[in-house]
């Protein structure tokens, strides 16, 4: 079991903790679709490192090899900060070509699960439904799990410190990932 996914039982009956990061977790799908990209950058902290490994099939058994290894080998993202703010400003440049016209974005966040808080930081799992339609039939479905570490923050209430996504799909049939998740 990986480090964004241990679980406590503790933190498991904590309603109000739950709620708050639920609605985090809502607020940023909300930014995301209404395209407040430069808001979404404030939910993420410096030190952030979002990933998003490749998915392999794999014969039963074989678990340790359905995902990418970070250390090893090529992922769809292995980003920090500064990488995620210059893809935003390249979309929000108005010329990005992949978002020429812009494309229309649904988020869509259930199973929020808080699974464990040290210090300042909690751990939630969760999974996601992206929708994309561009031009008139360009239609992209993206979904799967995230596994997050939030740190507390006066500003934004969290701040995103890790994010590992897991997509269901093994092949991207996009032409571009021009999303964040």
């Amino acid at each position: 079991m990986t480090d964004l996914q241990r679980p406590k039982s503790e933190v498991r009956n904590d309603f109000l903790l739950q709620h708050q990061a639920a609605q985090f977790l809502y607020r940023e799908a909300r930014l995301l679709d209404e395209r407040r990209l430069s808001d979404w950058l404030e939910l993420l902290a410096e030190d952030l490192h979002y990933f998003m490994p490749l998915r392999r099939n794999i014969k039963y058994g074989d678990w340790h090899l359905e995902y990418s290894d970070p250390e090893t080998e090529i992922s769809y993202f292995d980003e920090d900060k500064s990488i995620l703010t210059g893809r935003v400003r390249q979309i929000e440049t108005g010329v990005h070509w992949a978002e020429e016209p812009v494309s229309r974005f649904e988020h869509i966040i259930s199973n929020v699960e808080v699974t464990d808080q040290i210090g300042d930081e909690i751990y939630v799992n969760s999974k996601f439904y992206t929708y994309q339609n561009r031009l008139a039939d360009e239609v992209q479905v993206f979904c799967g799990r995230r596994y997050d570490v939030l740190r507390r923050d006066e500003v934004t209430d969290f701040k995103i410190v890790k994010r590992k996504i897991l997509i269901a799909q093994n092949v991207l049939l996009a032409k571009v990932i021009n999303t964040f998740f």
